[in-house]
């Protein structure tokens, strides 16, 4: 059974809701990778795949995280690979992280799907479309609140 668990992002003033969120979304695609799941990141249109694409280019290289967008890169895909169509990935991944603002019908061919909860109203107000999309799926939900579980990242 797939489980989604949406991050609470607190306001950033260094920086603005979708960058905090882009920002996350890769340093947790990060810590799935280094601990050995296949990822998938599905974003909202081939803009933003590309911005996520440079995005991880952008990691400190001790930090590098194997990815592609999806299409390009080795027959066996990347570790990380990120996409924007209805289709999904390319092949059976382990995560979903989901930057699109609706739910993907492919997530429940996720075990773990993660998702965000922006600090802006809008943001606020798909997600919680979201949230309510997923339970139809029959997928089971949680939140984590990043101001009081912040991320450990390795």
């Amino acid at each position: 059974m797939s489980q989604a668990t949406f991050y609470l992002l607190s306001a950033n003033p260094a920086m603005s809701a979708i960058d905090h969120l882009s920002l996350t979304a890769c340093q947790l695609a990060s810590q799935h990778y280094r601990e050995g799941a296949d990822v998938y990141i599905h974003c909202q249109d081939k803009a933003q795949a590309y911005a996520i694409d440079e995005q991880l280019w952008q990691f400190d290289a001790n930090s590098f995280v194997p990815h592609n967008l999806k299409g390009e890169g080795p027959m066996t895909g990347a570790p990380v690979e990120i996409g924007f169509d209805r289709l999904g990935p390319n092949k059976k991944r382990a995560v979903l992280i989901n930057l699109a603002d609706q739910s993907p019908a492919f997530a429940v061919n996720f075990g773990q799907i993660v998702d965000f909860v922006a600090s802006d109203k809008a943001h606020k107000a798909l997600a919680r479309e979201r949230y309510k999309q997923y339970r139809t799926m029959g997928i089971t939900l949680c939140t984590r609140d990043l101001a009081t579980e912040p991320l450990k990242l390795v």
